[in-house]
């Protein structure tokens, strides 16, 4: 009997743990909507939607595994979030793209599921586009004090100066965490979420409010490296020059730039 008294209490509150936990993640009337891409991320994904699922009073965090072959989408589950899964991989960032459509809130937050980010720094995303922004991006542009610049880096940079907005620096949609409103999504189309630069000078032309608004600095979260290089640098620098050939498509040769005062007329 001493034994059963022990136990019992323990089990009591391992229950009550667990029904808490059920519905972490799922809010009837959201007003944010916390999208998480994951494959394979056992390892952190419960306290990334753990902090995610704290950002807001009325939040719905929506979990989209594809690939995912280690649990990440029982653990998902497990917590209550909204959760669509997919046998094999859509490919980087098409995870975006899905998570949008599937959203209900105004406001949608963008993360990855291999990044624990306190709820504390997600929340100044969630201000700024509570407060007008459109567009609210990570205020991290990377090293640039290095002899050897990183090319996606550079890209981004060369990218905001580009579209007229060289205090941008090297902040982009490319980098989360990030937050857009409703009218971002209504204007540049779920689709474009899936190539991020696109995205990003979509929002710009367009005439949207784009701002940095918080720096969280990932390239210290990331794990993605092999032997000191990013195994996505190449398809990163595709989406830059996507979203340039985007940018001349609707701004001509010069991408809406003057020739300044030269008369190529005069030479013969």
């Amino acid at each position: 009997m001493r034994q059963a008294k022990r136990l019992r209490p323990r089990f009591t509150r391992g229950r009550k743990r667990r029904t808490r936990m059920r519905f972490i993640g799922t809010h009837p009337h959201p007003v944010v909507s916390v999208i998480i891409p994951v494959m394979n991320e056992r390892r952190t994904i419960s306290r990334v939607i753990k902090e995610a699922a704290r950002v807001h009073p009325q939040t719905e965090v929506i979990v989209v595994c594809n690939g995912t072959t280690d649990g990440s989408d029982r653990i998902a589950a497990a917590l209550g979030v909204r959760l669509l899964r997919f046998p094999s991989p859509l490919g980087h960032d098409v995870g975006r793209t899905v998570g949008a459509q599937a959203a209900g809130g105004d406001i949608l937050l963008f993360i990855d599921g291999d990044m624990i980010i306190p709820a504390s720094k997600l929340r100044p995303f969630i201000t700024a586009v509570a407060g007008g922004i459109d567009v609210a991006l990570n205020d991290y542009s990377g090293p640039t004090n290095k002899r050897e610049v990183h090319r996606v880096v550079l890209a981004k940079h060369a990218l905001n100066t580009l579209l007229s907005r060289p205090e941008l620096k090297g902040t982009s949609l490319t980098a989360v965490p990030h937050a857009i409103s409703r009218r971002t999504l209504d204007t540049i189309g779920s689709e474009a979420l899936s190539v991020p630069p696109l995205a990003h000078a979509m929002s710009v032309l367009r005439g949207l409010n784009v701002k940095a608004v918080h720096a969280v600095d990932v390239g210290k979260l990331n794990p993605i490296r092999v032997h000191g290089r990013d195994p996505l640098e190449h398809m990163i620098q595709y989406d830059h020059l996507q979203a340039v050939r985007w940018i001349v498509e609707q701004a001509g040769d010069r991408g809406g730039h003057s020739d300044l005062t030269r008369q190529r007329g005069r030479v013969k």
